[in-house]
């Protein structure tokens, strides 16, 4: 499996925590998955970067709303659009 497969797994799963009500655990798995996609941002384009920004800012409002189910949302679908972007570009 290769870096971007891993990410889509590991992003998937956090989303599956937070639709089960398990946003504890969910939240802490968000924190290292997050770094970890942080780094993989920071040598490209500026828009790709600028798409990345824009999702973690919806994500992060999401998690102050705790609007669990639209955080879910953003990591499965907006977050693995960006990454599998990123990666073809």
């Amino acid at each position: 499996m290769n870096a971007l497969e891993t990410f889509v797994v590991d992003v998937q799963h956090c989303a599956a925590l937070f639709r089960l009500g398990r946003d504890v655990e969910a939240g802490l798995v968000m924190i290292d998955l997050m770094g970890a996609v942080h780094a993989t941002f920071e040598s490209r384009s500026q828009a790709t970067q600028q798409q990345w920004i824009f999702v973690l800012d919806q994500m992060f409002a999401c998690q102050e709303a705790q609007n669990w189910l639209a955080l879910a949302d953003y990591l499965e679908y907006e977050l693995v659009e960006v990454l599998t972007e990123s990666q073809s570009v």
